[in-house]
């Protein structure tokens, strides 16, 4: 832990995320516990191991606190399981908004699919790969931050685990799998990743190779989703705009689009092939 609070028992709080609401009563609540148990902040964040301006950014609720932060303030401050209680309220606030509402999505489908043409899919990521890609985010993210978008980002892939699970289908452009994010190792352990994954009975993976002249997917990443209940909705995301697509005639022209792309696509077996041979050169 850091004298500056900047450790790993809390989360960065989005000010735009009505969430806020949550995590600021239980900073009060945890506030009056720690008053009441006789503790100024100082002495509290001595007896907790972390620092004083930790504890002030919590109580005010400017950062999430942790699962383990609550149940060693519930132990110190004698309150019974009442604080630790309070993890299942923080649970649903712990991650961004924007990930909250894909993930709830995504959970909801019957069949996701994706083209990407900078990064492994995050459905696909190996997390030290999601991290050294957030780590590349400039302006630069706070550690605490890379942690908690990090933490979002595993959580998702729980939806290909889920029963039933989601067919999901990604088409991978050719350089995303050549490109050294997180240095040569991490390269490595990711296109072996996607091996296995590429394994599974729900998930079809296939390249782009950089030779094909006729390519539908130029206009950039995309994404649509089936879900259950019949209804099919898209996501874009680029730079600082994450946009949910839910008009019909926009979701028809994604949905062609990426047809054309998987048809000028290696086939998944093909892809499979192709990402061994990727890996071998790597």
């Amino acid at each position: 832990m850091s004298a500056d609070g900047t450790d790993e028992s809390s989360w960065e709080l989005d000010p735009e995320d009505e969430s806020g609401a949550v995590i600021a009563a239980v900073g009060r609540q945890l506030r009056m516990w720690r008053e009441a148990g006789g503790f100024d902040r100082a002495q509290f964040g001595t007896r907790m191991g972390y620092s004083q301006e930790l504890i002030y950014k919590i109580e005010r609720g400017a950062r999430i606190p942790r699962p383990e932060f609550l149940d060693k303030a519930d132990e110190i401050l004698g309150a019974s399981g009442k604080i630790a209680a309070m993890k299942a309220d923080i649970e649903k606030a712990r991650y961004p908004k924007k990930v909250r509402d894909l993930a709830k999505l995504e959970a909801q489908a019957g069949e996701i699919g994706a083209y990407e043409n900078a990064f492994v899919h995050g459905l696909l990521q190996t997390e030290e790969y999601a991290r050294a890609l957030y780590a590349l985010r400039r302006p630069a993210y706070a550690e605490s931050e890379v942690d908690r978008l990090v933490s979002a980002r595993m959580a998702r892939q729980e939806v290909l685990r889920q029963q039933p699970a989601p067919l999901l289908t990604v088409v991978q452009e050719e350089a995303v799998l050549r490109r050294p994010i997180g240095g040569r190792m991490v390269l490595r352990r990711q296109l072996e990743h996607l091996l296995q994954v590429g394994g599974q009975r729900n998930v079809e993976i296939q390249v782009m190779p950089t030779a094909v002249e006729e390519h539908a997917g130029l206009a950039g990443a995309l994404k649509v989703m089936r879900l259950r209940n019949g209804t099919a909705v898209g996501h874009n995301e680029v730079q600082l705009v994450s946009r949910l697509i839910t008009n019909p005639g926009e979701i028809q022209i994604l949905d062609m689009r990426y047809g054309m792309i998987r048809a000028q696509a290696l086939t998944p077996r093909e892809s499979l092939t192709f990402i061994e041979k990727v890996l071998g050169e790597t």
